[in-house]
């Protein structure tokens, strides 16, 4: 299939199929007129990508693990036992973002209690911190410090 029927096949556009060629991650053949060719198996591999890319890995790490993955028709499942190390290392990566997710939201959480509790500062306050705060200084007024 040429490129705008894989495009409409996978629902990533044009440009980001080129992209994931540049990347090393998709590898379609080529017509004699220069077109791309792709295949059912490049749609299973583009399944793959998207996975791995929510998943919070980057098309770096993709195009390490690609070449040892197979496609069961369902899943992407490990072919090669060398990839259990970095598949932990991505996993720590992934485990240390979500606690800091989950802690800025606890803050938020915090400031949102805080402010429904009180009714929330006079808007002219909150005003003036803000202005008083300098680019790079913490974005939390000092009206809600104690929380």
């Amino acid at each position: 299939m040429r490129m705008g029927e894989f495009s409409r096949r996978t629902g990533v556009s044009q440009r980001l199929v080129r992209y994931y060629e540049e990347q090393g991650l998709l590898k379609p053949s080529r017509r004699p007129s220069g077109y791309r060719e792709f295949t059912e198996e490049d749609v299973a591999t583009v399944r793959g990508i998207r996975m791995l890319l929510g998943a919070g890995l980057n098309t770096a790490t993709i195009a390490e693990l690609m070449p040892c993955m197979v496609d069961d028709g369902q899943t992407l499942a490990p072919a090669c036992s060398g990839m259990l190390p970095d598949l932990n290392r991505e996993r720590e990566r992934i485990d240390e973002a979500v606690a800091g997710l989950l802690a800025a939201r606890d803050r938020l959480d915090a400031v949102i209690a805080a402010t429904a509790l009180t009714g929330g500062a006079d808007p002219e306050a909150c005003h003036a911190a803000g202005a008083a705060q300098r680019p790079g200084d913490a974005a939390v007024s000092p009206l809600v410090t104690h929380i």
